[in-house]
């Protein structure tokens, strides 16, 4: 990879670290892309991989898909910003609302971090209380109130809080165990100022952590009793585990939602949307502000919509794909480290997984921590020397799309053949 690695070493004469974002970085130097298609993508040196960062789950259609680059193709002949209301604005949030019904009212942003801290802010403004419960290795951006035991990039660089964040803001965040529904109630009868409870339906940011049964369910259950929002960060599982995203999946009500990666299918756009009462807080009807030059963008906007209607054109034979292509990865993969005697556990569901290198079945923060990210990095090198791209933390997720072939899949499983020996070793 010697253009990589000139780009890299110019980079970081430029860049802070040489990278725009934490988790695109691994050792010795991060391969550059030049372009992609499909499920593949191809570095600066002409090497080809099967991709299953997937954009961190935002492209379950994969790359350039056809009737998504149409749509923005259009829209660009006639437009990029106006900072003035479309009507295909108005024809999204009608998309949305009919795929989660739970979205009575939603308001467009440009990224998962953005929906999240609007989110929150509406909790807050609508229930006039200061504090949040969050779940520890939960990842709802990066700003100062979730950056606190958070999972990707942050987990997997060691940090529990940003230098720089607010100790002030920190002190309103309180963390608490995933998938301990007694940990969650016992922490809101201690506190009185619970302004809401947010929380990854689906953890995808601290590897991939499952909700055990009846999990989600007593959330809601206790977060009504209490009177107290509950906000379901679907910035991952949103038209990722169902057209309707993990609420549907597992039928689960929540008072605000947001939405991103997928929505978009590769372009920035991100949603905030719930009850009408508390959206109606938003400004300038309310007195919650938020605002954003480029929220609603109708390059944007147009991606959304697109890729939308093709996911609920695709829908009876999308996600039955989906998870019968993961399905089989999964299967093979466990049978490779069983035989192998590697200690293993892994988990699934519908197009992600994640494979974890300890005896201890992973269902929270602490059990995903004893895994063993030695071997996972060494995996990750192997996979990567023969064509295939996971992303490069154990604290992150393998994510499929509809553009993955059999093909794609067979030389997966050859090169995950080859990725378990060099970790036996």
């Amino acid at each position: 990879m010697k253009k990589s690695k000139q780009l890299f070493q110019d980079a970081k004469k430029i860049i802070p670290s040489g990278i725009n974002s934490p988790v695109r970085y691994f050792e010795p130097y991060p391969f550059f892309v030049k372009k992609s298609k499909g499920s593949l993508i191809w570095d600066e040196d002409g090497n080809k991989y099967i991709d299953f960062c997937n954009g961190y789950g935002a492209l379950l259609l994969g790359h350039r898909r056809k009737e998504i680059i149409s749509a923005v193709s259009k829209q660009l002949k006639i437009g990029t910003l106006y900072c003035a209301p479309t009507e295909l604005e108005v024809e999204l949030a009608k998309l949305i609302q009919k795929n989660f019904p739970s979205m009575k009212k939603i308001r467009l942003v440009n990224t998962g971090s953005e929906a999240t801290m609007t989110a929150i802010r509406l909790a807050r403004g609508f229930t006039k209380k200061k504090k949040i419960v969050k779940f520890e290795g939960c990842y709802h951006g990066a700003h100062d109130s979730v950056l606190v035991k958070a999972g990707s990039g942050a987990a997997h660089a060691g940090i529990s809080t940003s230098e720089g964040g607010l100790s002030e803001v920190s002190k309103n965040t309180l963390v608490v165990q995933y998938n301990n529904s007694d940990d969650l109630e016992n922490t809101i009868r201690k506190n009185k100022d619970i302004a809401a409870v947010i929380v990854e339906p689906v953890l995808a940011n601290m590897g991939l952590i499952l909700p055990e049964q009846n999990f989600l369910h007593e959330m809601r259950k206790i977060t009504k009793e209490h009177d107290i929002p509950l906000i379901f960060d679907e910035t991952v599982t949103g038209f990722r585990v169902s057209e309707g995203g993990a609420q549907m999946y597992y039928q689960i009500k929540p008072d605000i939602t947001t939405l991103g990666k997928a929505l978009g299918n590769g372009f920035a756009i991100a949603a905030v949307g719930g009850r009408e009462d508390i959206m109606n807080k938003l400004s300038p009807q309310g007195k919650v502000y938020q605002a954003s030059t480029f929220a609603g963008n109708p390059i944007s906007v147009c991606s959304a919509i697109s890729s939308i209607k093709t996911i609920n054109k695709l829908k009876n034979s999308l996600y039955s794909k989906l998870e019968k292509n993961c399905r089989l990865l999964v299967n093979i993969i466990d049978e490779i480290a069983t035989d192998l005697k590697i200690p293993h556990h892994i988990n699934f569901l519908g197009s992600m997984f994640q494979i974890f290198f300890t005896n201890t079945p992973v269902v929270d923060y602490k059990t995903s921590k004893k895994a063993d990210s030695k071997k996972f990095k060494k995996m990750f090198s192997t996979l990567l020397q023969h064509g295939v791209f996971i992303a490069p933390s154990q604290f992150e997720t393998v994510f499929l799309s509809d553009a993955h072939t059999n093909q794609d899949l067979a030389n997966t499983i050859d090169a995950y053949r080859y990725a378990l020996k060099s970790v036996k070793k």
